[in-house]
């Protein structure tokens, strides 16, 4: 077959293994190819702009720049840009905010091969493709009242393990606000105290365990991860 009608695709991925693997999947593939490989978001966006893929495989947890950091880099300066995040992470909020964020696709690294190429042939016809447990979370949850910004930093000090008196310092907000904004993050989440709202908000992909609450503006996303 003329390489000229074959799919060139971009692993980006911060595990060697992953990346090999992925290769030798689209190696295999009589109208794909590997055209580049990257470790992380910055070298991603490099090269891209390099080798100009068809499909991108990019996952979500990086060092430094997220997956969807470097990807909205990317379709800043390339919108048609055909991203699928590959990831070990099945959170709907997770899936939510990679498709806004532009993705056209969204599949766990558990998927078999067969699904995985035939995902890339679909996306790369001009299709969307979303696992469908994945996309049937991501229903469930439609229309939801989501939480505040504000909300999303409290839970993530709570996650961090810091009492009410402490976010309150971190945040710049009284010890009595904390607490109502509590409130309200379990009644939204369905939780019965702040264990289980934490619980659930990072099993959801609100909030993650791994994330950076070190200041007092604590990041919602771009921990290093998979």
């Amino acid at each position: 077959m003329n390489l000229h009608y074959m799919i060139g695709i971009m692993t980006v991925d911060d595990h060697q293994l992953i990346r090999e693997g992925i290769a030798t999947i689209i190696n295999n593939q009589a109208d794909m190819r590997q055209v580049s490989q990257a470790s992380n978001g910055p070298e991603a966006i490099r090269q891209y702009r390099d080798h100009r893929p068809d499909i991108t495989l990019m996952d979500l947890r990086m060092p430094g720049l997220s997956g969807i950091d470097a990807m909205m880099a990317i379709r800043s300066e390339f919108p048609d840009a055909r991203i699928i995040i590959l990831t070990t992470f099945d959170g709907d909020v997770e899936v939510h905010r990679a498709l806004r964020a532009g993705a056209c696709g969204y599949l766990l690294k558990s998927t078999p091969p067969s699904e995985l190429v035939e995902a890339i042939r679909q996306v790369h016809a001009g299709n969307k493709r979303v696992q469908p447990e994945l996309a049937t979370q991501v229903a469930e949850h439609m229309g939801e009242d989501g939480l505040s910004a504000r909300e999303i930093e409290v839970l993530e000090q709570v996650v961090a393990g810091h009492r009410n008196r402490e976010i309150g310092k971190r945040l710049f907000i009284s010890e009595e606000t904390v607490k109502v904004h509590l409130k309200h993050i379990m009644e939204k989440l369905g939780a019965k105290d702040r264990t289980h709202a934490a619980a659930i908000a990072n099993r959801r992909g609100i909030v993650r365990f791994d994330s950076d609450v070190s200041g007092k503006a604590p990041k919602s996303k771009g921990a290093s991860g998979s």
